[in-house]
């Protein structure tokens, strides 16, 4: 159940939006990992997670860890001061962190809604419209970009949880990973995620009782992905709500990994000698600057021929 969210048709259109969602997910997780702090211990959580990950961009089933397992790996302190929150703190709202030009929420747009249409002469970028089934109230909703009372996208770990329980310490490159992570994110109704506001799960739960135990171990996820911890009230709120679905397992990527496509091989007649005797044996030197052949190494002295 966990991590099991609607797509678009596999059509083009559609493995061009999880190729989009694929680097976005890496970039978040490479972000995470290079700001990390160099004497940080190893978290099993994290590593757990990664693992997971990495089985399911190689094609190996994305089923992660058991959330309970994982949860019990969570730090547990109390919630620090909000002193010196503000959204701005977590970088740009929607940033386009993995330069596909297209920003964080149409990315999750076209990742959670069915039916999807796009803006023309956007790339498959805005989406303009689609349907969908929302995962905190199980009601199916309309979206149609400009209504602003329909669909919202909610950090699953909300931001100033965030902030309360680690990213407070981080800098802005991190908390920009973080708020830009699509494992944090899902395409909801708009009244549900005001609702929520910055609530925790000992203060917030979906309405949708069957999305419960989805819904709390994507927060175990995404706490032991970035390195936070939860408060009692919180562990213990989670841990009620898994002791119903002990099986579930922590939700990782399921997109496929993008094509590698290889480069051309080098044409053997514009390819630069080896060095200057080979240059000579072909009958090509001296070279110069653009010749068939050229490297600016063989240019010792930098005037434009080489070999003479």
């Amino acid at each position: 159940m966990a991590g099991n969210l609607p797509s678009g048709p596999a059509d083009s259109r559609g493995l061009h939006v999880k190729h989009r969602i694929t680097a976005l997910a890496a970039l978040a997780v490479f972000g995470t990992a290079a700001c990390a702090p160099a004497d940080d211990p190893a978290s099993p959580a994290a590593d757990a997670v990664s693992e997971a990950a990495q089985q399911s961009t190689s094609g190996a089933p994305a089923a992660g860890p058991l959330a309970a397992d994982v949860l019990a790996t969570l730090p547990v302190k109390g919630r620090a001061p909000k002193t010196g929150y503000d959204r701005d703190e977590f970088g740009a709202t929607w940033a386009d962190v993995d330069r596909n030009g297209c920003d964080t929420r149409n990315d999750v747009l076209a990742r959670d809604l069915t039916g999807e249409q796009f803006r023309p002469s956007t790339q498959d970028c805005v989406v303009v419209s689609g349907t969908l089934v929302d995962p905190y109230t199980g009601q199916t909703i309309a979206f149609q970009k400009g209504d602003g009372s329909s669909v919202d996208i909610d950090h699953v770990v909300a931001l100033s949880n965030g902030w309360q329980t680690g990213a407070f310490a981080w800098d802005e490159s991190r908390r920009t990973a973080f708020a830009n992570d699509p494992l944090n994110l899902l395409a909801v109704d708009y009244s549900a995620n005001r609702q929520k506001g910055d609530g925790d799960a000992a203060t917030w739960l979906p309405s949708d009782r069957g999305h419960r135990c989805a819904y709390v171990a994507r927060q175990v996820a995404v706490k032991a992905d970035h390195g936070l911890w939860v408060t009692p009230a919180e562990r213990d709120a989670i841990a009620g709500v898994l002791d119903s679905c002990p099986g579930e397992p922590v939700p990782t990527s399921s997109a496929p990994a993008p094509e590698t496509v290889a480069p051309p091989p080098a044409d053997p007649a514009t390819a630069p000698f080896a060095n200057c005797d080979a240059a000579r044996a072909a009958g090509a030197a001296p070279l110069h600057r653009g010749d068939p052949g050229w490297s600016d190494a063989m240019d010792g002295d930098g005037d434009g021929t080489a070999c003479e």
